[in-house]
């Protein structure tokens, strides 16, 4: 491509809407253009890098056995109503109606299309296992779209589904894309890992995410720094810790006049925050819940969702509702004949021994409470991991780094055949439900994490599989005939090499070109100047010196570079 004919529009200042690396280098690339709040036009250069990814997807999940398909982007609301999905999925929702009245979505995700396709199109065991994939766009009204199209309201996914016909099948099908998927991020150049995760609105039996350490990432991963024991901290746990077993004291009620937060009961009880016990109160859909975890601790709301089952929404109690399950202000909530629909009791609460809780009244504390002589509830794991906690595989110390969500897989079960009446015949003649996964990569927010971690001051370092383009070549000065010859044959050359050459023949300063080129990220540059009449150019790589080199050894070169990243040309 001459760059004379290319719709490109870089630009030299930080667009103030910008707040993170790839969203600011993808606007000064020209490669994305903001519609509206969380909405993208992609531009030639940016849908360039767009298709080399999916195409990177598709190669590995076309050789892992699955068969590329296309839905419909518009669902039926009667699929999700038959999977129990239409009212609990949310406010994320983008929902319409026809001319008709009915009622559609734009669909967030497709477990239901996928199933009503199976259970259509297949009817014996024999036809199994299949893999259905699509790369398709994606709708989901995010509350509040930020960091470019890392949480985009509209946004391009990879989304595939396997039907097998038992357990083993299923597992099978999901190491299959457990693999595709490490080939899919390695190749895009990518540092992702894989760790343990919470299945959430997707729901089934159990799921891996891969994740991708970034400063700005919008979730906490904890990581084992002795094994490979790694989860997102909704999933993460630890052992809980034990106190060594002491004698029941007598409960003591005391008065604690405004004495509320913590905090402020440290010191009003001269002691440590692992005295304590707090008691927090949610609204769960309108039942209220109380959950108890140690006063050091963080609750933990994803834990929390689980140990309540389906649920639409978790918001905290209001005064009304506390007062009403406590007898109490806020601040003095506590175990010990508290009225609410369900108590969840954190594992490390059971291990404690004469701790202080809320007396359930304004301006009083219990002391010497003990579990199982004072109150009891659901003993669970509904805490987060904290720093420097035990591993809970090896013992060792836990790490936690942010990181971005690239990937994630599930084994689904038969959460959404059952739902369905999805159902093949099975060896003996028997209906049964198919065995489903799960597994989604989000396409453009793959490309967002690769520049998060390929970049530096200058732009963008395009790994050389995903890059729009594979080499530029400059002419220093288009007014010189023998410079715009041979920066033309060399790139005749790189054409006919079938590597994607950008030839820059814009009437331009070289170091507009260059800054261009090294914003945009591309990767070989050539550069064509007054050696010429020494049979010579300078060849750069994006992330290192500039070299001068002789004119016929350039292709050469540059074919070594596609051998050293594993990359075929002709």
């Amino acid at each position: 491509m001459k760059m004379s004919n290319m719709l490109i529009s870089t630009l030299r200042e930080v667009p103030a809407e910008a707040e993170i690396d790839s969203h600011k280098l993808m606007l000064r690339a020209g490669m994305i253009k903001k519609m509206a709040a969380g909405i993208y036009n992609y531009m030639p250069l940016g849908l360039k890098v767009l298709k080399n990814v999916e195409n990177i997807i598709r190669e590995e999940m076309n050789g892992a056995g699955a068969q590329e398909f296309l839905a419909s982007a518009m669902i039926p609301a009667e699929l999700w109503q038959e999977s129990g999905r239409w009212d609990a999925y949310g406010a994320e929702m983008f929902r319409l109606k026809d001319r008709g009245e009915r009622d559609f979505c734009l669909g967030p995700t497709h477990e239901e299309v996928f199933t009503d396709i199976a259970r259509n199109e297949i009817k014996s065991y024999k036809q199994l296992p299949l893999n259905l994939y699509q790369i398709q766009t994606k709708y989901r009204d995010e509350r509040r779209p930020r960091f470019g199209v890392m949480r985009s309201r509209e946004f391009i996914m990879k989304d595939a589904y396997s039907f097998d016909k038992d357990q083993e099948g299923l597992d099978l099908a999901y190491d299959k894309m457990h693999d595709a998927y490490v080939k899919i991020f390695n190749r895009c150049g990518l540092d992702a890992k894989c760790v343990a995760a919470d299945s959430g609105a997707i729901g089934g039996s159990n799921s891996a995410e891969f994740m991708v350490k970034s400063e700005v990432g919008e979730d906490d991963v904890v990581f084992c720094s002795k094994c490979d024991y790694a989860a997102n901290i909704e999933k993460a746990h630890s052992p809980a810790e034990k106190e060594e077993k002491q004698e029941f004291k007598e409960v003591n009620k005391v008065e604690t006049p405004n004495v509320k937060t913590i905090d402020e009961l440290v010191k009003f009880f001269n002691t440590n925050e692992k005295r304590f016990a707090k008691t927090i109160l949610f609204n769960a859909d309108g039942k209220i819940v109380a959950v108890m975890v140690r006063g050091d601790r963080e609750i933990n709301e994803v834990k929390i969702s689980n140990a309540i089952g389906e649920i639409t929404s978790l918001e905290l109690a209001n005064s009304e509702e506390v007062r009403i399950a406590t007898g109490a202000d806020v601040g003095f909530a506590g175990p010990k004949g508290i009225k609410v629909d369900m108590l969840l009791v954190d594992e490390e609460i059971a291990n404690m021994y004469n701790f202080i809780v809320g007396a359930n009244e304004t301006g009083y504390h219990f002391e010497n409470i003990n579990y199982g002589r004072d109150f009891e509830g659901i003993i669970g794991d509904y805490r987060n991991v904290t720093e420097g906690e035990k591993c809970p595989v090896c013992g060792g110390k836990v790490t936690i780094a942010r990181g971005t969500e690239v990937g994630h897989i599930f084994k689904l079960g038969t959460k959404y055949s059952e739902a369905m009446n999805a159902n093949f015949i099975d060896e003996g003649g028997k209906e049964k439900p198919f065995i489903m996964g799960c597994y989604g990569i989000g396409v453009t927010r793959t490309m967002a994490s690769i520049i998060e971690q390929h970049h530096d001051d200058n732009g963008i370092i395009w790994p050389l599989a995903v890059a729009p383009y594979h080499v530029s070549v400059i002419p220093v000065n288009i007014k010189d005939e023998e410079q715009v010859r041979v920066a033309n044959e060399l790139y005749n050359n790189l054409i006919s090499m079938e590597v994607e050459a950008l030839l820059d023949d814009r009437n331009e300063r070289a170091g507009v070109k260059f800054k261009d080129s090294e914003l945009m990220g591309i990767p070989m540059r050539i550069t064509v100047g007054k050696k010429i009449g020494e049979g010579e150019v300078e060849f750069k790589l994006r992330d290192s010196d500039m070299e001068v080199v002789k004119i016929d050894e350039v292709c050469n070169i540059i074919k070594n570079e596609f051998e050293k990243n594993n990359i075929k040309l002709k």
